[in-house]
């Protein structure tokens, strides 16, 4: 009887997978086969032993199902969920790409702008004559002015600050590369040499129009290749200009400031070099000084006209009266004016001192006040008026008899 149940279950379990095989199409028929062959080894198996696992039977079939499925589904090329839902780069922005390919094509754009070709000339000193002679050799790569690719260069030389005396090349036309081999001579005592300046101004001509200005030469120190007691070559960059830097002349003053008695000095002592602002080649010079406050004006004092001059000497003293804790608040507006009996006076040049100057005018207000009561004395150069500067002219605030700068603000409440 157990040999029969054995049978008949067998059985049954075989017509149970012929069906599932009748009922699932889907299912390759050698995978069937491989069903059939297995449930045939198996019966053999149960034969042979004598435990009755008709739960372990359905649990093994459970087990195999699963695999036998997902070995169909390999034989039909299907893809695994996790490959099918990578994302794919085709037709996708990328940034990155975009960005480099920006910075690539901006920063030769930049290096040209800035770059204007060079310049080769050559100084030597005469100390018998007491002359200076600056031949102008060549030039290279200048940039093309004209609408045919080309340019029509010549040279101005100006030995500052003398701007009266001036010599010119030949213009060379049609060409981007130069070649002057003309010589100059300034006569100036060896004395001056230190406290003049080479100007070499680079122009287009042009026929029918205003010459346009292609860039220029400054060179402070003479002396700085050589002491010119030979000829000496020199190889300079041309820096991008459109019009001739001026120059405005220089101020010399002292500051000094004494913390107890909350008093700063400014003593304008002399001014060298000026434009000329008159018909007549001179000015009639005066120096103003104004007190701003958190970019206020609160007071302005003026020094007397010197007359028919461009280097006036004045040594005159402005006083203001400045609390210690206030001294980060304010700073100086030094003008040079020219005085004109008709109309309006105009402005030579200005510069500044403070904490929030620029340059040699915040290194002058602090080194003022890292030495108390003891003046300190330094050459400044004047300046264009810049538009705040104009600002600063134009705003005017209370003030009280002593032109001392108010308390500051209390901080705000959090």
């Amino acid at each position: 009887m157990a040999d029969k149940l054995k049978d008949t279950g067998a059985i049954s379990f075989l017509e149970a997978a012929v069906k599932i095989s009748h009922t699932s199409p889907d299912i390759p028929a050698e995978v069937q086969m491989s069903m059939k062959d297995h449930i045939m080894r198996r019966t053999r198996i149960q034969r042979q032993t004598t435990e009755p696992a008709s739960s372990t039977r359905h649990i093994s079939f459970k087990r195999h199902l699963p695999r036998q499925m997902h070995v169909s589904s390999m034989d039909y090329g299907l893809e695994p969920p996790a490959e099918a839902e990578q994302p794919t780069s085709i037709g996708r922005i990328k940034p990155e790409l975009y960005k480099q390919k920006t910075v690539d094509t901006e920063d030769p754009k930049k290096e040209a702008e800035k770059t204007c070709g060079k310049i080769n000339f050559t100084l030597k000193y005469d100390y018998e004559n007491e002359t200076l002679t600056v031949r102008i050799l060549r030039a290279f790569d200048l940039p093309a002015k004209d609408f045919c690719g080309s340019s029509d260069p010549y040279v101005k030389i100006y030995l500052l600050p003398d701007r009266k005396r001036k010599f010119q090349t030949r213009v060379h036309r049609k060409t981007l590369n130069p070649t002057f081999d003309e010589s100059f001579h300034f006569p100036v005592p060896h004395e001056e040499l230190a406290s003049r300046k080479l100007h070499l101004s680079v122009f287009d001509f042009d026929r029918f129009s205003r010459h346009d200005m292609i860039g220029e030469v400054i060179l402070d120190n003479l002396f700085e290749d050589s002491d010119l007691s030979r000829e000496t070559s020199i190889w300079r960059d041309i820096q991008y200009a459109t019009t001739e830097s001026v120059d405005l002349g220089e101020i010399m003053f002292s500051l000094c400031y004494l913390p107890t008695a909350g008093r700063l000095t400014l003593t304008v002592i002399k001014c060298r070099n000026l434009k000329a602002m008159d018909i007549t080649g001179y000015s009639d010079p005066y120096v103003k000084v104004s007190l701003l406050c958190d970019g206020r004006r609160l007071k302005k004092k003026k020094t007397t006209i010197k007359k028919n001059t461009l280097n006036p000497t004045y040594n005159e003293a402005i006083i203001f009266d400045i609390p210690p804790e206030n001294m980060d608040q304010v700073s100086l507006l030094i003008s040079v004016m020219d005085y004109d009996r008709v109309g309006h006076n105009e402005i030579i040049g200005v510069c500044r001192v403070g904490v929030n100057a620029e340059g040699l005018g915040r290194d002058h207000w602090n080194e003022m006040l890292a030495y108390p009561r003891k003046p300190i004395a330094h050459w400044h150069p004047l300046v264009e008026v810049k538009k705040s500067f104009k600002e600063w002219h134009g705003r005017a605030a209370s003030f009280d008899s002593q032109g001392s700068c108010p308390s500051p603000k209390p901080p705000p409440t959090p």
